[in-house]
């Protein structure tokens, strides 16, 4: 089994800053793929942030410049610096991790998610 847990969201006002956290564990051979995405009311699930296993990054348009996506490999963790943050940004954001299990079978995993409130 692998598991996805995401941490460090939160109420903030406008303009205010979070981190979040998403740690994968359990049998993992390996992390392809590491990623944020985002669902606020009403609307669909949208990529906000994602890592390769190379270190190549990708982030939205909406939150270029304000978003920083960082890895901890050994912890097996990626982090989402959240800055500037708007009220658009409200939503609860999800983390998606792909793996090779260490049965050898490719799996994609989702965490619970995490509210992230932005209030104006």
């Amino acid at each position: 089994q692998v598991q996805v847990v995401e941490s460090g969201g939160g109420l903030v006002q406008a303009g205010g800053s979070l981190r979040l956290s998403c740690a994968a564990s359990g049998n993992i051979f390996s992390i392809n793929f590491m990623g944020w995405y985002r669902q606020a009311p009403g609307k669909e699930r949208e990529q906000v942030a994602t890592v390769t296993n190379g270190g190549s990054t990708n982030y939205a348009n909406s939150v270029k410049g304000r978003f920083t996506l960082s890895r901890d490999n050994a912890k097996n963790t990626v982090y989402l610096q959240m800055d500037s943050l708007k009220p658009e940004d409200t939503a609860v954001y999800y983390c998606n991790v792909a793996v090779v299990h260490v049965s050898g079978r490719y799996l994609q995993v989702w965490g619970q998610g995490t509210l992230v409130t932005v209030s104006s």
